[in-house]
């Protein structure tokens, strides 16, 4: 099998993931921006191997597999980081005034499930749709990609943030977290929507394909 440029991209991406875990967690200076920035470079590989998969008409079947698991890998990978370390970035800052019931944590937490599960309950959706010839009606739409786009602001916000000297701008990025979450389940439910008609066995009567760009 010959590895075209834009799965070597996507592999890249891959293999950045454990870069950005280490410089999350090592205790020097500067780590946090270090680990944002592995983690925008990542999401810059994102759209830089589609861009060049279309322009210069690179496609594989390899790719197109691995492309989608790499975004997810990376998404899922980042989330368990910041839930994870949640709790003694928050105690770190208020101390004995931390409060018993840990809130930002419980919705943080449940943020990161629903984003996760969204993503595995989408991609389980669009291969059982393409089994079925289907694969067009779920194809990806603008508020999907809005999703995308708030779930990376949201994230580097965070890991930026998680080794402030305060954690107001860390606040925000929670608020940008839930605000990704709430476009996570309005987009999986329009996918949801758009494969319905297959999903309750009238096969006869197609999902209306959308373009969405």
């Amino acid at each position: 099998m010959r590895i075209n440029l834009p799965t070597w991209l996507t592999l890249f991406r891959v293999a950045l993931l454990p870069v950005m875990v280490v410089a999350f967690y090592l205790p020097f200076r500067g780590h946090n921006i270090v680990a944002a920035v592995v983690f925008l470079l990542a999401a810059l590989t994102d759209w830089l191997d589609g861009y060049l998969a279309r322009r210069m008409k690179l496609t594989s079947a390899f790719g197109a597999f691995l492309d989608p698991v790499a975004d997810k890998l990376m998404v899922a990978v980042t989330l368990f980081l910041l839930v994870e370390s949640h709790h003694r970035v928050v105690e770190s800052h208020y101390g004995a005034a931390l409060p018993d019931h840990d809130w930002f944590g419980v919705v943080m937490a449940v943020t990161a499930a629903i984003i996760v599960g969204r993503e595995i309950s989408i991609s389980a959706l669009r291969e059982w749709m393409a089994e079925i010839g289907m694969r067009a009606a779920v194809k990806v739409a603008f508020i999907g990609k809005l999703k995308t786009v708030m779930q990376m602001v949201a994230l580097t916000v965070l890991i930026v943030q998680h080794d402030a000297e305060t954690l107001r701008l860390y606040h925000v990025g929670e608020f940008l977290l839930v605000a990704a979450g709430v476009l996570t389940i309005w987009s999986g439910l329009y996918y949801v929507r758009a494969a319905w008609p297959a999903l309750s066995g009238d096969l006869d009567r197609r999902p209306e394909e959308r373009d969405d760009s």
